[in-house]
């Protein structure tokens, strides 16, 4: 049976969303996902509320919805170690996600710190983390390239998640395409250059896609040996820190119904799946 792992995420969709959704209205929605069977869901911040508006009742959130016989673990977005602190205190939540960029300007742009700055930023993380039975999932942002002129290779990022690996213990690193640039060979060159260097390490792919390139995208990063997928229910989101225009996620239906269609068995309930595709219907901008 093949290890596939399908990472939810509503904290990507809802971000830079300007109107706030109501609390009662994301713990109902929060609460759909939750039946549905995903491995993890990516679920809330904890980052400075005047910068992501939308996710400031993030711990109301968490206090509210229904874990109870859910499979799926909990991840947060957290991008200093103020954050952390108030992430590690959510007993539900089993994971917290950092961006950690290979691009030097979107670092600065997005956690306000150099790449540097971050790297012993995300060294404190990883402590408070580890103290409180918690797991550090890293993402690199701008991975596949980046609309800046900032050099980026499959060199740049091996070198940075070697030391993660090697110097904080790392275990699961996602490789994010932040605003959608990346082509399928870029792609495909960064997971095999990864994948095989790093056999210890679950890495993922956290693609911000168009509906005409998605495909060509996620058959590239399986086609290199990429088992764990980010995507978010209607495709709706993308990083509201990178450029004006959010690019959108992998819609998440589209790609469970493709793997179904492969005979790829993702496990989901593929009706509690319809549902909450119609719920997010009315809750996200057409």
């Amino acid at each position: 049976m093949i290890d596939l792992k399908l990472i939810e995420c509503p904290r990507d969709a809802m971000q830079g969303i300007v109107p706030f959704i109501p609390t009662d209205v994301k713990v109902d929605y929060l609460n759909a996902l939750l039946k549905v069977g995903f491995d993890s869901i990516d679920i809330g911040s904890f980052v400075s509320a005047k910068a992501i508006p939308q996710l400031a009742d993030t711990a109301e959130v968490l206090a509210r919805i229904d874990i109870s016989g859910s499979k799926s673990k909990l991840l947060v977005i957290v991008a200093n170690e103020r954050g952390a602190e108030e992430a590690v205190k959510q007993e539900s939540v089993s994971y917290l996600g950092f961006p950690f960029s290979i691009s030097e300007t979107f670092q600065q742009r997005n956690t306000n710190s150099s790449i540097q700055g971050s790297w012993a930023r995300i060294a404190r993380i990883s402590d408070l983390a580890r103290a409180a039975g918690k797991e550090l999932v890293v993402y690199i942002s701008m991975a596949f390239g980046n609309p800046y002129g900032d050099p980026w290779n499959a060199e740049v990022a091996l070198q940075w998640v070697d030391r993660l690996v090697r110097e904080l213990g790392v275990r699961i690193i996602a490789l994010s395409d932040t605003v959608g640039v990346a082509r399928p060979e870029d792609i495909s060159s960064m997971f095999a250059s990864l994948v095989p260097a790093l056999p210890q390490v679950e890495f993922g792919a956290h693609l911000h896609c168009r509906p005409d390139n998605w495909q060509a995208k996620t058959e590239a990063a399986w086609a290199a040996g990429c088992r764990r997928f980010d995507g978010a229910i209607k495709g709706y989101g993308g990083c509201p820190m990178a450029e004006d225009e959010l690019v959108g996620n992998l819609q998440m239906e589209l790609f469970v119904a493709s793997l179904e269609e492969r005979g790829i068995r993702t496990g989901l309930d593929l009706d509690l799946l319809a549902r909450s595709v119609a719920k997010a219907g009315a809750l996200f901008p057409s």
